[in-house]
């Protein structure tokens, strides 16, 4: 006999084998629909830049504000999830990359700045519902002890696609391909992954509330305030530096970005393993003291190829943030994984929306140098945070693992 991962019960052996089976097909679908989804959004970053400050022409306070709005979409996000409870989570899933697919693709043809803000709106809202589904379902479908491996390799299929999806770009913009086309390949990539969604065991549901706020996770919604102040301060600003002041070209922001999805997706099985071998506490501690050491070399560095190097070397350090999620599979119990991780988004969004407009007004009167001053300011709190992390968390989840074929 066996126990049954999702229910805990014991099982037959041949029964053991079939939801090994369907873990095996789950982990290869939510990667594939990952992966494509990378593809989609790191089209849409690699190409974002040089789209809003080229083609667009908006200055730093107009995409403060985009920015703003964008993110408003992670705090919308948390009551759609919690008005979908119950709903099988590769269902929601799908819905919400159509959604994806049909605001990327309408960048193409966007005129002007209400069309391209009401754009971002709709594909941003598919985006942050989905955001913590990947994990969550990762989570779920996850050998016991092995959470942080299968979160890696899922996140591992996101930088693949991500950097499959840059090359794509590269090649098509060395092609003559203009940037406005880029983002209805993006789309494309997009729809594709909800069809793959289809093919996730649709037993994977929340069957509680998703709007979950204990107290005894406070320092988790801390550490995912922090995180979001911190992010969106360098994907709102960072590559638009580069393009603004620095006059870097589609091409090398396509490069640079081919660079880190690579290292992103060498890294990120391994830094799952990692944290699953020495926790969350060193690891966090880790990442947040280096981001700001970044932070700071945004603001004082003036040479384009060391900045260059960093944003590299920064966006690839993003691998590390999988400490956060894996944290929640150490805290919470199984059927509170989706809504703490989304209430771990909302709390990221209520900072991500508030800092794009606080470094638009600082990027329009005080310089750029003071935005990432900010962001400096966001990693180094969130060093003292995870030192507040216990050394050793035993996990909520730890079953024994269901027999091999």
């Amino acid at each position: 006999m066996a126990l049954d991962p999702q229910t805990a019960e014991e099982i037959p052996l041949e029964a053991a084998a079939e939801v090994t089976r369907r873990r095996r097909q789950g982990l290869f679908f939510l990667g594939l629909a990952a992966g494509l989804v990378g593809f989609a959004l790191a089209v849409q970053i690699g190409a974002n830049a040089n789209f809003v400050a080229e083609e667009m022409r908006l200055s730093g306070h107009q995409q403060g504000v985009l920015e703003a709005f964008r993110e408003s979409c992670g705090i919308v996000a948390l009551s759609v999830l919690a008005l979908l409870a119950g709903f099988a989570e590769p269902l929601v899933a799908a819905a919400m990359l159509v959604l994806v697919a049909v605001g990327l693709g309408s960048y193409t043809f966007v005129p002007d700045y209400f069309w391209l803000v009401l754009a971002s709106l709709v594909w941003s809202q598919g985006l942050h519902v989905w955001m913590p589904l990947p994990n969550s379902m990762a989570m779920a479908l996850a050998e016991p002890g092995r959470t942080g491996y299968r979160v890696g390799q899922v996140r591992a299929a996101a930088a693949a696609g991500s950097g499959v999806g840059l090359l794509v770009a590269l090649v098509l913009s060395h092609l003559g391909v203009t940037v406005r086309p880029l983002f209805m390949v993006a789309g494309g990539a997009a729809l594709v992954s909800a069809a793959a969604c289809l093919g996730i065991p649709r037993q994977i549901r929340t069957p509680g509330p998703r709007l979950v706020l204990r107290r005894k996770y406070r320092l988790y919604y801390l550490l995912s305030f922090l995180e979001g102040w911190r992010k969106q301060i360098f994907i709102a600003f960072a590559g638009f530096l580069l393009v603004k002041e620095y006059q870097t070209p589609l091409t090398t922001m396509l490069l640079l970005s081919v660079v880190f999805h690579a290292i992103g997706w060498a890294g990120s099985p391994l830094v799952g393993r990692l944290i699953d071998r020495i926790g969350e506490r060193r690891i966090l501690v880790f990442y947040f003291a280096c981001l700001t050491a970044f932070f700071v070399g945004y603001a004082y560095v003036r040479n384009r190829y060391c900045l260059y190097a960093l944003y590299v070397v920064d966006s690839a350090f993003f691998v590390f943030a999988i400490a956060l999620t894996t944290y929640v599979s150490r805290i919470a119990p199984p059927a509170e994984h989706t809504p703490t991780l989304s209430m771990g988004v909302a709390f990221n969004h209520v900072a991500a929306v508030a800092m794009p407009l606080i470094g638009a007004v600082l990027w329009r009167y005080a310089g750029y140098r003071y935005v990432f001053l900010i962001g400096a300011a966001a990693a180094a709190a969130s060093i003292l945070a995870a030192l507040c992390l216990p050394r050793h968390v035993a996990r909520t989840d730890a079953l024994p693992a269901v027999p091999s074929e």
